[in-house]
């Protein structure tokens, strides 16, 4: 029977979120229905509410997100009620040519709930990446649900749904960082701090974390950044090849996604060297350079869509990581807070306040 829960909602373009009454449908084939335990704020959330995505409202915001299975539909038995999943929205087809290529983390068909949730009045809700977890309850695609040890705390559990794991990703999955390897990250906020962390969990010698904001390259020392360079004081490219014996790091990451923080990436990497682009520009945004420096400097320049993960690969074993110690991602979490909170919480990440505040239900 359809269940009526709380959820917080963008009804139009740039007008503060609104908690109110939501519908939960039963589960279809292939749908389960999870009760949310906590619930990131992310950056997306704020994108869709002021229109960033699409104009498909309303929405249900909300995605980064951890729970409990409720109930399931007909043909689903990857989960069962009572397992504790973290949601993701890359559930992956296993048909399309990136699946059958053996590279299912470039999915181009990846699965969503087919029924709708709604308002009472019957209106249809889209949610935030085929999720919509800033509610007491949300009915997602089995294959979106991924178990993990049930001894983690919800709140750090969550946060592997995108942006922890947006920025790990990028330094081990797509980057390749490994043991002995040089590492610049530029902006370090939630995702930038989360590819530091990532770097050191690789074993990278040298993490150089790069900000404009003191408090921000305060998190990454504690993340694991070995060097810190201010941005408003020194140039980030002189700064990285003076870190590197001058010649660059091996792994660069933009975590901030504007054409001068990449040409800073771009320039601050060794001969052959990776750059990363993990922050995500605007449609608006341009791009000039001399083609000749792309061919002389070689290496690989990539962009990291959800840190390249496989959710059932890399879920359950960073939990694992973090349950015996080697990964701090309860760092994170700067504040928890009520499901009434989000629109001050967005005010606050606009601030650079957090690396994350969290819904807890």
């Amino acid at each position: 029977m359809p269940q009526q829960v709380r959820g917080v909602i963008a009804r139009s373009k740039g007008a503060p979120v609104e908690l109110t009454d939501i519908v939960i449908p039963d589960p279809g084939p292939g749908e389960v229905v999870v009760s949310i335990a906590a619930c990131g704020v992310c950056h997306t959330d704020l994108t869709y509410r002021d229109g960033g995505i699409n104009d498909e409202f309303p929405f249900l915001l909300g995605h980064e997100a951890a729970g409990t299975v409720e109930s399931v539909g007909e043909g689903v038995d990857s989960v069962r009620p009572g397992d504790f999943v973290v949601l993701n929205w890359r559930a992956v087809c296993g048909q399309c040519r990136a699946c059958k290529r053996g590279r299912p983390q470039y999915c181009f068909d990846t699965f969503n709930a087919t029924q709708k949730m709604t308002l009472t009045d019957g209106t249809e809700l889209t949610p935030a990446l085929g999720i919509g977890a800033f509610a007491d309850k949300t009915l997602v695609h089995a294959g979106q649900c991924t178990k993990v040890d049930p001894a983690v705390d919800p709140a750090v559990a969550g946060l592997l749904g995108c942006g922890v794991m947006a920025g790990l990703g990028a330094a081990v999955n797509t980057g390749g960082v490994g043991r002995g390897d040089s590492v610049a990250v530029i902006g370090c906020g939630g995702v930038g701090d989360a590819a530091i962390a990532g770097a050191r969990l690789a074993g990278a010698a040298t993490i150089i974390a790069v900000d404009r904001d003191a408090r921000k390259l305060d998190w990454a020392r504690q993340l694991g950044a070995t060097h810190t360079v201010d941005a408003t004081e020194t140039d980030p490219i002189a700064a990285i090849q003076e870190l590197t014996g001058g010649f660059g790091a091996d792994v660069v990451i933009d975590a901030v996604g504007r054409p001068e923080t990449w040409k800073q990436a771009f320039y601050a990497r060794d001969l052959a060297g990776t750059v990363v682009l993990v922050g995500v520009p605007t449609p608006d945004m341009r791009l000039e350079m001399p083609l000749l420096d792309f061919f002389s400097r070689g290496g690989a320049l990539k962009s990291s869509w959800y840190g390249d993960c496989l959710p059932e690969r890399d879920f359950p074993t960073l939990i694992d990581l973090h349950l015996q110690g080697r990964l701090p991602l309860e760092a994170f979490v700067t504040e928890r807070i009520a499901l009434g909170d989000v629109e001050k919480a967005f005010h606050t990440m606009h601030a650079g306040g957090v690396l994350r505040s969290v819904v807890i239900l």
